[in-house]
């Protein structure tokens, strides 16, 4: 195992498992400090990207990829040589299945490619969110099937990743790090390791506990925003601007934190995350009503927002079939090109579902991606007072910097807001 007088030094190669949102800001970060980094991949074009000094993410500049690789970073596809490693930390995604119950498939994937090549000496940290106890049943027996003694000769850390793509007021070094491990030699094993390229270390007893850490702040926030949307609904039948009642109630200086409304919940992390607690809760016995109602209510904001969308077409004399409707972002939050879990791809499928003739506009995706469950063969438009003029309905989903809202409010026939970004416009329709 590596010493504190190795770490000073920077001679550990730390291992990087999974290059996406989380990986690569991570591997910036690591690389930036002085130690050698190796970083694996399955996608062969995302390997060759990087090794090029191409980010494969928009907040992420060339540059800054440019940077590592003249310092040492690589790339590869090949998993064997995570033996080189000195430290394993393994950043895949963790989503649900088609019964939204938790699928492991990419972490039992990454450490089946890698069982070979576990050793002595080596610290292997999960970062993906998961359920309380997946890395003492689903990582620890592959170390116990190496012949590895995990605490005196192998460690083993769970330490959830926070990132917040897009977000300019926090970096992966300022962002405090949660670390839990097997036995306390790994959780200081793995205090000494994080602690050596994060600002502040949060060692908690146990990997169960630092697991519940990342599903409590995330069920947190899906929660929140639950309620928040149930309030939007109340108050726009009474007709009230949500919106106007949350930044007052947000003058509080004490026990009110503002949550905002939206069309639904998007990204990785809080549409999926709170369902493995959910899910993991069953096995006790117990059944998580807050969670669930929480999720029942953000899953269904993208019909409300069709709904109202067709009620405004029918007041200007117009059927939603045949309409033609444009989406104005369908990255999942402002200013990313994050495509996962976005409530706006869910609200597209609802209006070409009820035969609705769909387009987008996404300064951040010039072309909708291919994605596993959702379909669109469509490249963004382009807003010009005549694009925005043929839509009998333009519905902003995601409010980017990049628009030009002057331009989208002068032009829309009809416009649906979901985002609060016309307030007070009484000719905008609030959904």
């Amino acid at each position: 195992m590596f010493s504190a007088e190795d770490i000073r030094l920077r001679r550990p190669k730390i291992g990087i498992l999974g290059l996406g949102y989380v990986g690569i800001p991570l591997a910036l970060r690591i690389a930036e400090t002085g130690f050698t980094v190796l970083g694996f991949d399955v996608l062969s074009e995302r390997v060759t990207d990087l090794n090029s000094g191409i980010s494969p993410i928009k907040h992420i500049a060339n540059s800054d990829v440019q940077r590592i690789v003249e310092s040492g970073f690589e790339a590869t596809t090949d998993f064997t040589r995570a033996s080189e490693c000195d430290a394993l930390i393994i950043c895949v995604p963790t989503p649900l299945d088609k019964s939204r119950e938790p699928d492991l498939s990419f972490v039992v994937a990454t450490m089946n490619n890698i069982a070979g090549s576990l050793r002595e000496g080596q610290l292997l940290a999960l970062e993906s969110t998961t359920w309380p106890g997946t890395t003492k049943e689903v990582l620890l027996p592959y170390a116990e099937r190496a012949g590895l003694s995990v605490g005196t000769d192998f460690f083993l850390v769970y330490s959830p990743e926070r990132e917040d793509p897009g977000n300019p007021n926090f970096q992966t070094r300022t962002i405090p790090k949660v670390v839990g491990g097997h036995t306390p030699a790994c959780r200081a094993a793995g205090e000494a390791l994080y602690g050596a390229f994060i600002d502040h270390v949060v060692p908690v007893s146990s990997t169960e506990a630092a697991e519940m850490v990342k599903l409590l702040e995330n069920i947190h926030r899906s929660i929140n925003i639950g309620l928040v949307n149930e309030m939007k609904i109340v108050a726009d039948a009474m007709g009230l601007d949500i919106f106007e009642v949350i930044d007052a109630a947000k003058t509080k200086p004490f026990g009110f934190t503002a949550y905002y409304p939206g069309p639904g919940i998007g990204g990785h992390c809080i549409p999926i995350d709170p369902f493995y607690l959910t899910w993991k809760a069953r096995e006790y016995g117990l059944h998580t009503r807050f969670i669930e109602l929480a999720g029942e209510i953000n899953a269904g904001m993208p019909q409300y927002v069709v709904d109202k969308t067709v009620r405004a077409l029918n007041e200007a004399g117009k059927s939603l079939k045949g309409a033609k409707v444009l989406a104005l972002g369908i990255a999942y939050k402002r200013d990313v090109d994050d495509m996962r879990e976005s409530p706006s791809v869910f609200v597209m499928e609802l209006l070409r579902d009820w035969g609705a003739e769909v387009a987008y506009s996404d300064p951040n995706v010039p072309i909708f991606p291919e994605m596993r469950e959702h379909s669109f063969d469509l490249s963004s438009v382009e807003l010009t007072s005549e694009s925005i003029a043929s839509y009998d309905a333009v519905i902003l989903l995601t409010d980017h910097s990049d628009f030009d809202y002057d331009l989208i409010r002068k032009h829309s026939k009809t416009l649906v807001d979901t985002r609060g970004k016309f307030r007070g416009d009484l000719g905008v329709i609030r959904a």
